[in-house]
Parts: C-alpha cells; structure tokens; sequence
C-alpha cells in the first residue's frame, strides 16, 4: 500500500477524471471480494493490492497538474498519516476521556488561530465538525435558540401577528445555508436574498434596505450569512460594513468561511478578511485550504456562552452530572456528533511539525498563480475573464470570434462535458447570471502557468470540434 501511495504521489502527469461506467466498475469491484462467507478468508496481498490500484486509480487525481475542477485538497502526506494513526488507535473525539490529546489539540489550534481572527483569548470557543455544512448548520442553531429561546423545546414560535424566523443570506451563499434553514424549520420562503454587487459581494447599502423590507413583511431576521471565498466565484463579502450593520440591527453575525477563511494565516492575504473580529461566529474548513485530510472544519464564537446554545440534551451515558477540569475540555455537547472523528490531529500535527508558514506560502502561491492566470486570459481575445479573482478560483467563457451570444452557455457546457470525458484536465463550471461560465479552482502547488495554456489550447481544440462537428 505504501508503495502504490509512493508511485502515486510521485506522478507529476497530467490526468483529469477516469470515469468509468458504473456497472463496470462494480464488476471489477465485486470480482475483489473474497468468496467464501462462513469462515475467515486468508489473506490475500495480491486481493488487497488489486483493491488500493482501484482506490487510487478511479478517484479524484488531486495531487495531478490537470487538477483544477474542485474545492478538495491534495494532502501534506504527513497529514494522511496522521490521519492513518487516527483510524487506527480509534479515539472519538468529542469527549475528554476518549480522547485525550485530541481535545488538547483543538483548544491549542483554536488559541493558534484566533491570533489571526482577533477575539478575545479568554472569551471564544472552537469546536471541529466534520464539514462546513455542518458548521453552518450548528452556528445557526445557535443563532436561532439566542433569538428564539423557546424555539428548542416548544417549536416554531410563529403565530397570528408574531414575526416570523428568518435568515438574511447573500444571492451567492452556498446552498448549505438553505437547506439549514429548512432543517431549523424556518423554511426557505423565510431567506432573505441580500442583493449583490458586480463583484459578486453582498451590497451592504443595498442589503439594509431588503432587511428593513423583510421586516415590513413579518420576518424577524435573526443571522445574517455572509460568505468569505463563495463556492462559486471566490467572493469575499465586506465583513467590516457588514458587521456594524448586523450589531446596529442585533442580528447574529455568521460567516461562512469555509473556503476563503485560512487567507487569514497569510500576512499578503488576510486583509481580505477585514473586520472578521465582528463576525458572532465562522466556519472554517480546514480541508481546503490547509491541506489536510476531509472533513475538519472549525467552528469558533466570538462569545463561548453562545458555543454552548446550539443544543440542549441531557444524557447520563456521556455528559457528566458533576463537570471537573477533565470535562470542560468535552466538546460534545456543542457538537451534534457524539462519536466525531479526531479529525483535529492532522491539522495540528503539521502546525506543530512545520509551522505556520508550510500553510501561508503555499495560499499565496495558489492565489498568485490564479491572478496571473486571470492577466493571460485578459490577453486572449476568444476568452472573457466574468471577475477577477479575489483567492484561488477563477471563473471565464471560451468565445470564438463567431459565436453567437444565444449559444455562449451551450458552448461553455459542452466544453466541460467533453474536456471531463477525456480525462486529461479536471474543471467545473457554473452558471453566473444564468449563463454558463468554466471554472478553475486552483488547489494544487504543482500546477505552474504552462499546465494553465496546455488547458486553453485543450479548451480551443474542443470547441473547435465541437464547432465542425455542428456543422
């Protein structure tokens, strides 16, 4: 195994995605399994080699230069490591005693950390969750029980003439946050879309107003979701503007950070987190941008009083009748997991192994190669660059001198289709304003300037056939 990880890791080629047809793959995948069902089967190395080859070879190839379609990270392999310990020594993490250094690493990652977010030492809280949708989901939990108090035990308050629940969001919020909302049971009629500017950040003369609307309207608009790296542009919302305006209305302040938060342990890059401090609370996924295996996610609060809001059970099997020094390092009953990964360890470990600076060089350079790449398509007169990228993704539409603007979305999706089809690049796409546009999301050290033309000429020559072939 450590072998076929080895030859993987040192494979600089090119490679997209191998998708194979599923019916295929199940047979290659069955014909692994030993047969026999009423005793132990011997083991078998070349059986096991046979199913790491499979593993490794139809997945994701996140440590490839053609790499560029997804927020999943290539790891520090020291991380995956670690991470290999873990599975092995077992230790759940959400209480003291069964895990012991892991809940010591979070409060020292936590510290570490919220030297770049800037909050008081003594006064917040960190708790990990495996994946920022979780994260949001529990930070606004949170938020609803501080508003709505009675909300946990007796169900929606709402009745005739009382406003009702409601989140403000950003027209560009990740779609965790809608579904969060229905599982509060707010319900998505209650999301109040807070207008965008053309950068694609929430507008925070504009938003004012559609707050104060929504009050007219019945709606008491308890948290307000701003994004810090929005999944599909990269966009950093004004956190400064918006947290004077989220206390002067004492609305919960939460950001989701899940991909954009760790520009804050680079010195070039945290500037675009500016007024993070006001936030009530952010989510942080560490298996982005800090390299480390999925899922870790940081959920921290401004005021730890609130970590403690989210939910309300009591269970003699796990939470202790009488605390003591021991159990207040419990993170269990601020998380919805009881038996949660120590996914904390891999984080921690190259922290401590490394430092600060594996993590901060390594963003910069991303962020740095995809603004030089936003200026080579800025050059390209068949290309159109949709914004300039504020971190690592990048989104812009392949257009021939004699393409029509009906068929602009067509083209830009059968391009993705056929580039993922062929395997050699990995990219997405979204649609912004209703019209498709390709994306690069660069997460991958290895990926230079030279591999970025080798996907425009791949882009060109696509379209081209793509173009013969309607003819």
């Amino acid at each position: 195994m450590l072998g076929r990880l080895e030859s993987h890791l040192s494979d600089s080629s090119i490679r997209g995605l191998d998708l194979i047809d599923p019916e295929t793959l199940t047979r290659a995948a069955r014909a692994l399994m030993a047969g026999e069902r009423d005793e132990i089967a011997p083991f078998d190395e070349k059986r096991l080699d046979g199913i790491v080859d499979l593993y490794v070879r139809t997945g994701i190839q996140v440590h490839s230069p053609g790499y560029l379609g997804r927020q999943f990270s290539g790891v520090v392999p020291l991380g995956g490591v670690v991470d290999f310990v873990s599975s092995v020594v077992n230790q759940p993490s959400s209480f003291y005693e069964a895990g012991q250094l892991p809940s010591v690493a979070e409060r020292i990652m936590a510290e570490e950390l919220n030297r770049f977010i800037g909050w008081e030492p003594e006064s917040f809280a960190m708790v990990t969750t495996s994946g920022g949708s979780l994260a949001n989901l529990t930070a606004l939990l949170a938020a609803r029980n501080k508003a709505f108090p009675d909300f946990w035990s007796s169900g929606s308050p709402v009745v005739d003439g009382a406003p009702r629940p409601a989140v403000a969001v950003g027209a560009d919020v990740h779609y965790s946050v809608s579904r969060a909302a229905g599982i509060l049971g707010i319900g998505e009629s209650q999301i109040v879309r807070l207008p965008l500017d053309r950068e694609q950040r929430i507008c925070p003369e504009r938003a004012r107003g559609a707050l104060e609307a929504a009050e007219r309207r019945g709606l008491k608009v308890f948290a307000l979701v701003a994004s810090a790296g929005t999944t599909s542009v990269g966009a950093f919302d004004p956190l400064d503007e918006l947290g004077d305006l989220a206390r002067e209305l004492g609305i919960w302040l939460h950001v989701d950070g899940a991909h954009g938060a760790s520009l804050l342990v680079s010195d070039k890059l945290r500037h675009k987190l500016r007024g993070i401090e006001k936030a009530d609370s952010l989510a942080w996924d560490a298996h982005k941008m800090m390299f480390v295996p999925a899922p870790c996610t940081l959920l921290f609060y401004r005021n730890k009083e609130d970590s403690d809001g989210a939910f309300q059970q009591h269970a003699s099997y796990v939470f202790d009748e009488e605390p003591d020094r021991y159990t207040e390092l419990d993170s269990g009953g601020r998380n919805f997991e009881c038996t949660k990964r120590p996914m904390i360890m891999p984080l921690w470990t190259l922290w401590s192994v490394y430092g600060r600076a594996l993590f901060a060089e390594k963003i910069e350079y991303l962020c740095e190669l995809t603004e030089e790449i936003h200026g080579i398509l800025l050059d390209e007169p068949d290309f159109e660059t949709v914004h300039r990228p504020e971190a690592n993704i990048l989104c812009f539409r392949h257009r021939p001198a004699d393409l029509s603007d009906e068929h602009v979305h067509r083209l830009q999706v059968a391009i993705r289709n056929r580039i993922k089809i062929e395997g050699n690049f990995f990219i997405s796409k979204v649609n912004i304003d209703g019209v498709a546009a390709l994306r690069v999301v660069v997460m991958n050290h290895r990926i230079t300037i030279e591999h970025v033309r080798m996907l425009l000429g791949e882009i060109r020559r696509v379209a081209a056939e793509l173009s013969a072939a309607a003819r």
